[in-house]
This record gives structure tokens, C-alpha cells and sequence, in this order.
């Protein structure tokens, strides 16, 4: 397990949700976090076995998930995020917004980045996932991204189809699993060029920034390295003849 290192406003609400949730019997949520506040909300709860902890985005493939806690008398499987979580459809008119444009135009309603989630930006449409109290307002207001103008328009969760992502996949072997020997790999570069960039704060593990080049990589992670790339540890192997451990990794385009 790694070492227990956490936001103190954040264990505040996350131990606020938590109690309210088992005291009340409801099903109780946090804003759209990041990744590295999800490894933390992880690592939290690994410390707190009896909270029933689901993160969800909106779809399986959201990078940026609430985390919700659910009552005694609700399993996972019986969660709904349609009832937490909405998704808008926009569609440009004669333009291609970025995703910095998109975003740009709805922190500019007054809405706080934790009640929007993912913006999936292709071409001259976009679907953003948000929280119920902000659907609305988004509806109405984000008429414009820049000079574009919009169309919104509200889309079942059912309905989202799943991103267009190209990755490129890669497998290697690593003596251990340090985020140096696996950077290295991953972006083509020798450990000692990759922990050299680590030590210069080059590099993010699920989204916050990483200087450790020793600190302990596990299946799912996240890692960006500043002028290299960003990718996804996908699978963790079995060892080689020469025991070191085989590694599936995607890195996006």
C-alpha cells in the first residue's frame, strides 16, 4: 500500500461525506475530481474499509470522477449515475472549439471547475459531463466559445458514445516498478534521462506533479512526463526468466 498522504480539505470533506452518508443512509458525493485526488480518495478509503466507496464520471472512459458513498442497503451494481451525474451535447456553428475554448466558456458562467467534469471535444461537437445543478444553466447560457457560437443540448448518459482515443500500445519489462524505469520506457528514454527530468519536476503520477523517480507505479496510473508525452500503465504482468516484470502501456497521441 502506498504511504497515506492526503489534502487536509479534502480528507475533511471525504470524512464529512462519509459520516453523513452512514448517519442519514443516503448516498452522498463529491464534485469531479482529479486523478491524483482520486488516488488519494483510493488510498483513503483502502485506510477505512467499511465506507463504501464508488468513483464514476459519467462513463467508463471520464478521466475526472465524483466520489460517492453509498448507504448500507445499496450495492454498486445498484447505483444509477444518471441520478448524479448529466451530460450536454454541444454542437459548433461554423468553428472547432478546443477543449481550453469550451472550458474557458463555461468557467466564464460563474460555474466552479469541481461541477464540471470531462469535456470530450471531436470536431465542431463536444459532450461535457456536469452536476444536475449546473445542467441547466449550461443549457441556457453557453451560447458561445470564443467567437463560435453553440447548440446545446441535453444527452442521456446511456446514450454518450465512447470517445475516439488513439493510443499507441507498448510492452516492455521493468527490474522494479519506479516510476523512472517505467517513464523511461514508456516514452522511449534511458532511466537515468527519465529520472533526470523527474528530479526537475517534469513529471505527474495521476495528475500531480511527481519528483519522487523511486515512487512505486501500479496498474492504472497515470503518467505525464513535460515534453514527452502522456500515457497509461494498462496491465501489470507476470515476471521474465530474468525476473523482471512485463508491463502493457498506452500512450495517447
Amino acid at each position: 500500500m502506498r504511504e497515506y498522504h492526503m489534502d487536509n480539505d479534502l480528507e475533511k470533506r471525504i470524512e464529512e461525506l462519509s459520516a453523513r452518508c452512514e448517519r442519514q443512509s443516503v448516498v452522498t458525493a463529491t464534485g469531479f475530481l482529479t486523478l491524483a485526488e482520486q488516488a488519494e480518495v483510493k488510498t483513503w478509503a483502502a485506510y477505512h474499509p467499511d465506507a463504501a466507496l464508488l468513483l464514476h464520471g459519467g462513463h467508463s472512459e471520464c478521466e475526472r470522477k465524483c466520489a460517492f458513498f453509498l448507504p448500507y442497503w445499496m450495492a454498486p451494481e445498484d447505483f444509477d449515475p444518471a441520478e448524479y451525474i448529466r451530460a450536454v451535447k454541444v454542437t459548433a456553428w461554423f468553428g472547432e472549439p478546443t477543449h481550453r475554448d469550451y472550458m474557458g466558456a463555461a468557467l466564464g458562467l460563474g460555474i466552479r471547475r469541481e461541477w464540471i467534469g470531462d469535456f470530450w471535444v471531436q470536431g465542431d461537437t463536444a459532450v461535457i459531463f456536469c452536476l444536475p445543478t449546473v445542467e441547466q444553466l449550461l443549457l441556457d447560457e453557453l451560447t458561445k466559445a470564443g467567437r463560435v457560437s453553440l447548440k446545446t443540448a441535453p444527452l442521456p448518459l446511456a446514450e454518450v458514445p465512447a470517445p475516439e482515443r488513439k493510443v499507441k500500445k507498448l510492452t516492455f519489462t521493468v527490474k522494479s516498478l519506479r516510476l523512472d524505469a517505467v517513464a523511461g520506457n514508456m516514452f522511449g528514454l534511458s532511466r537515468t534521462a527519465a529520472a533526470e527530468l523527474i528530479r526537475a519536476g517534469a513529471a505527474s503520477l495521476n495528475g500531480a506533479p511527481c519528483i519522487h523517480v523511486d515512487a512505486p507505479v501500479a496498474e492504472g496510473d497515470v503518467i505525464s512526463l513535460r515534453g514527452k508525452g502522456k500515457g497509461a500503465v494498462a496491465a501489470i504482468g507476470s515476471k521474465s526468466r530474468k525476473d523482471r516484470t512485463f508491463i502493457d502501456a498506452e500512450i495517447y497521441l
